[in-house]
């Protein structure tokens, strides 16, 4: 069994859609939009040219998709928190959240929920340990750790419009 075929091809004024030939000769597809969505393209087995799925997903609901697909526990080069009871989940700021050009430390985040926001993406940029005074923006993604309860009411706050 050889190595799986991917291949990419940029798609002006869109994105790039990368293509894989699976060891069973199923085609699938995944175009990064430019404006970080994704749609994902499963191709019918006897036409590989028909695609018989096509579903286009946010940036989170991608993000979402990896995770499930490279679990952190399978990886043993990553904490593996669930062994010490916490977890930790990226969380997207919308643009009509009620945070959105907030100061970070309004939030109450670590007093209301118990929570750690260790890290903030901003669009290809990474903040580690952003301060209280950080200003959230819409389309930031919070990278938050504690308990699962505490991580689920931190995602209910911050979805607060």
């Amino acid at each position: 069994m050889g190595a799986p075929r991917l291949s990419s091809t940029p798609l002006p004024g869109i994105g790039v859609r990368y293509d894989l030939t699976t060891r069973e000769q199923r085609r699938v597809s995944v175009v990064a939009h430019r404006d970080g969505a994704r749609t994902l393209n499963a191709y019918q087995e006897d036409d590989p040219d028909a695609c018989a799925l096509s579903v286009r997903l946010t940036s989170g609901e991608a993000a979402a998709l990896v995770d499930a697909m490279t679990p952190t526990h399978h990886s043993p080069s990553l904490l593996s928190t669930t062994e010490l009871g916490l977890v930790a989940e990226r969380v997207e700021l919308t643009a009509t959240s009620h945070w959105n050009g907030r100061l970070l430390g309004e939030t109450r985040m670590r007093t209301e929920t118990g929570v750690s926001i260790v890290a903030v993406l901003r669009r290809a940029e990474a903040i580690p340990s952003p301060t209280p005074q950080f200003r959230l923006t819409g389309g930031d993604t919070l990278i938050v750790i504690g308990t699962r309860e505490g991580v689920d009411a931190a995602a209910a706050i911050l979805a607060r419009e």
